[in-house]
């Protein structure tokens, strides 16, 4: 028998992964299951977005390899979209690389960075890959606690507190998945002097700047972030374009560089027409950033009705596509509870803890689910 390697001792499958089999199997036996556990936009992209993949398909080179950095005029388009939505200035050549998503980036900036033994703060709760990549390449997650009264937000002078030697990274990610908590520009600047004291990589995971949200922020928007900051950012949630995989991740030239060596030796370049999708999508007008808030406008004012039959309490002023809810004190397990209302009204909540151990006492609910379905979902309590 062939031994797996000793990597895969260290972390686990994807929670989704596992619990979406297990909702797939009771839908499989006849049960109406509402899906509000995953983030995966349920909306098409625009008409030109589309169209751009079309026409691009018949285009002379659309089906060769393409470059690893991408095209020349997709990195232009992403430099511009930061202008107008961040005002934060990039050079398209060398300090933006488009990527396959936001979540490779994560596994190709931890591959750049990290040795074996060197140690990444990870915030608790947080996207669970912060974790799992981290431990995959050999590294040490230490994790830094986030809280409702901090407003989710870490706490400088206990960072100063802890044992910083050997850290090389720290995940940050404004708006805060998964409870929708923002950071302002203040804030951005506190992480940027620290990262600069102690030596630390600082990287802003921002996939969620512009749903339902009205002031979107960025780390890049502090003077000297480049220095020591790298920033993800996706189409996916912004443009109703997950299964696209379109991201990218913006720093100073050495930073891109750096991760541009990984990527290079990991995929042969995005598909032409995806990419010429994602120049459409970039160009997006304003119309098109409205329509997006007012379908989830309405979609969380419901899904807020839900948490209230749950008797959950929940911060109207979070931003982001889900819906973080604090459960009421008697719900002892966040897990159980899901379980329970999984099996009795069918319903597929996410809860807390799947983010880390500070997520204890919350569910997530998803916006990615029609007004009709949480209408129904509603009249199951």
């Amino acid at each position: 028998m062939i031994r797996t390697a000793n990597r895969l001792h260290t972390v686990e499958e994807y929670y989704f992964s596992k619990k979406l089999r297990e909702v797939r199997g009771l839908m499989a036996q006849g049960k109406p299951i509402i899906n509000m556990g995953i983030g995966s936009p349920d909306l098409a992209p625009s008409k030109e977005i589309i169209e751009a993949v079309q026409n691009a398909v018949w285009e002379e080179g659309a089906h060769q390899y393409q470059s690893y950095q991408g095209l020349p005029e997709l990195r232009e388009a992403m430099a511009s979209f930061y202008k107008q939505r961040f005002n934060v200035t990039v050079e398209p050549v060398n300090e933006i690389l488009p990527l396959m998503g936001s979540k490779e980036g994560i596994m190709h900036i931890s591959m750049a960075f990290l040795n074996e033994g060197d140690a990444v703060l990870v915030p608790n709760p947080g996207y669970p890959t912060y974790t799992s990549v981290t431990k995959l390449v050999g590294a040490e997650v230490k994790y830094y606690g986030l809280t409702e009264e901090g407003g989710w937000f870490p706490d400088i002078r206990t960072l100063e507190q802890m044992e910083l030697s050997k850290v090389k990274i720290m995940w940050v990610g404004y708006p805060h998945m998964p409870t929708g908590a923002t950071a302002t520009k203040t804030q951005y600047k506190e992480l940027v002097d620290f990262a600069k004291k102690n030596d630390i990589l600082i990287v802003n995971d921002n996939p969620y700047s512009f749903v339902l949200n009205d002031h979107p922020e960025s780390i890049m928007e502090v003077e000297g972030a480049k220095e020591v900051a790298l920033e993800l950012n996706s189409l996916s949630k912004t443009f109703n374009m997950a299964g696209w995989r379109v991201g990218m991740v913006l720093g100073n030239a050495e930073h891109i560089n750096a991760v541009l060596k990984v990527k290079s030796n990991m995929d042969s370049g995005m598909f032409y027409g995806i990419q010429k999708g994602a120049i459409a999508a970039l160009n997006s007008g304003q119309e098109w950033f409205d329509s997006l808030k007012e379908v989830y406008s309405k979609r969380r004012n419901l899904i807020f009705q839900l948490a209230d039959k749950l008797n959950c309490t929940y911060d109207t002023n979070a931003v982001g596509m889900f819906v973080w809810a604090k459960l009421p004190a008697e719900i002892e397990s966040a897990e159980e509870f899901i379980d329970k209302v999984l099996y009795e009204k069918d319903i597929f909540i996410t809860p807390g803890t799947i983010f880390g151990s500070n997520g204890e006492g919350y569910i997530r609910f998803s916006l990615c689910v029609t007004e009709e379905k949480i209408q129904e979902a509603i009249s199951r309590f």
